[in-house]
């Protein structure tokens, strides 16, 4: 814990930046107390400052006692996206299957205006303390079908990253699809053994039933890779009306009980 009250050099200005009384009372360099404050082990008058230029005068100045110069690590967004956001990478249409159009695009709204501290799930267990920084140079490298919702990965974490994008193909994504009415064993039985579009083998997906209730029911879609616009595709050349969409499961990471619309940090245990 660092307690600073030193009166300013005459003819200076009265406050100084941030870092530099860090600086000067841990002591350390200017670049390394940077890095204390980028951290998030900088509090001024008991609140966490990240602005190593943050101008301070006469308040209180302390340094956690955990503190540490270790490369600050990268992280990885969950987020919970609603129906009605874009995936937040890149909002342009996607082909659809072998020309086939998609159904209507969803809204331009971008999912990366829910990640924000107050979008943070309260119960997240992976107890990293949110940081500015970690809302920064974030890349969404699985896309989602167009206007569905549910799990989206937002990382800073190039293993991670390459991880989603290299091994795109083996990676099984499954997706909650709400329909009207019910798929009878027929329809299942078709997407069950693989369509074809003009010729070509479309990706082949695993769907059974999930539950049934009041005219709808929920078809549960497996499908290794990311193919936007192929669900929507596949339920419109068997006959039936999509109410919803939501992915739940990418590879070994799970939605669970995540709400709407916020996020969690991924767990260090947890793997794609």
């Amino acid at each position: 814990m660092m307690d600073s009250n030193k009166p300013p050099a005459p003819g200076a200005r009265p406050d100084v930046r941030l870092a530099k009384r860090v600086a000067e009372l841990v002591p350390c360099s200017r670049r390394e107390a940077e890095q204390y404050i980028e951290g998030g082990w900088v509090r001024v008058d008991g609140k966490v400052v990240e602005e190593p230029q943050f101008r301070v005068l006469k308040q209180r100045i302390e340094l956690d006692k955990n503190a540490s110069l270790m490369t600050l690590p990268e992280v990885t967004l969950l987020l919970h996206k609603p129906p009605g956001y874009s995936d937040g990478e890149d909002d342009d249409e996607d082909p659809a299957p072998r020309g086939k159009s998609h159904p209507p695009r969803a809204s331009k709204r971008s999912a990366r205006q829910l990640l924000s501290p107050t979008a943070h799930a309260r119960d997240d267990a992976a107890g990293v303390q949110v940081l500015k920084r970690h809302f920064a140079n974030l890349s969404a490298p699985v896309p989602l079908e167009k206007g569905a919702g549910g799990l989206l990965v937002f990382t800073q974490d190039w293993r991670v990253e390459r991880k989603l994008v290299e091994d795109a193909g083996v990676i099984e994504h499954e997706v909650i699809v709400e329909i009207e009415g019910e798929a009878s064993p027929d329809v299942l039985q078709r997407l069950n053994q693989g369509l074809s579009s003009d010729g070509h083998p479309l990706p082949r997906v695993k769907v059974s039933v999930n539950s049934s209730f009041e005219g709808k029911s929920k078809l549960r879609f497996a499908v290794k890779g990311t193919h936007p616009g192929l669900i929507a595709y596949l339920c419109e050349r068997v006959g039936l009306k999509i109410l919803s969409m939501k992915r739940i499961r990418i590879g070994r990471v799970l939605l669970t009980s995540l709400p709407i619309g916020q996020w969690r940090y991924l767990r260090p245990h947890e793997r794609f």
